[in-house]
């Protein structure tokens, strides 16, 4: 039986998210109390829509709370979010729920008030931030091919683990292929017996696990 997601609140959020739940074959129902968000969230194929103020107990019973498996708070208000989680979980009995959350320093008490998971946007952003400064300084990701294919530049550390060694000693996986090296002015097409110096920039292409080959070159 597919797992019944209710989503509550939101516009712009529950747009992206409905539609990739429904792809990955979740059955997704959405209350909105604007009219106009309704009928355009309508339009999006397999996704029920209420009409209607999530805080409402008649409202979520109209939405089947009573089938839902993990309930999503998205308004923008913390409160009604914690409202919304509040009486689906002790009210209805719903297995887990999830609430977003604007200010980060509420959510230890929404999480003893029972709350399943917290999502901060504020920790969101920053931890996102602070994975690309870091994911900048080694690589720059070029998706081809709507993401089927990627290309990776990385450069290689002075202290990382892989200098001196051959390509052919390096435990790289399988959908990983090392297109080209630049080194210094030059450029080359590495085979097996190639080996990696310190400052090498080299050109990944990939269409998968590209994270832990950037992990087993760099160390990082």
């Amino acid at each position: 039986m597919k797992k019944h997601i209710l989503l509550v609140g939101g516009y712009n959020k529950v747009i992206s998210l409905s539609q990739s739940l429904i792809k990955k074959g979740y059955e997704v129902t959405a209350i909105n109390h604007h009219y106009e968000h309704c009928k355009k969230l309508a339009e999006i194929p397999k996704l029920n829509v209420i009409f209607g103020d999530g805080t409402k107990p008649f409202v979520l019973e109209e939405a089947q709370i009573h089938t839902v498996d993990i309930a999503i708070a998205l308004t923008q208000k913390d409160e009604t979010n914690l409202v919304i989680c509040e009486l689906c979980k002790k009210k209805f009995g719903v297995e887990k729920t999830v609430s977003l959350i604007d200010d980060p320093k509420k959510i230890n008490f929404f999480y003893s008030m029972g709350v399943d998971s917290v999502v901060s946007a504020i920790n969101a952003i920053t931890s996102i931030v602070e994975q690309q400064a870091l994911i900048n300084e080694i690589t720059t990701i070029i998706p081809v091919g709507q993401g089927r294919i990627s290309i990776a530049e990385i450069k290689i550390p002075k202290m990382a683990k892989t200098v001196g060694k051959r390509l052919q000693d390096i435990n790289l996986p399988k959908e990983v292929i090392i297109g080209c090296i630049l080194r210094n002015e030059e450029s080359m097409v590495p085979d097996g017996q190639t080996k990696i110096q310190s400052g090498d920039e080299l050109i990944l292409i990939s269409s998968d696990k590209k994270e832990k080959a950037i992990k087993e070159l760099t160390g990082a």
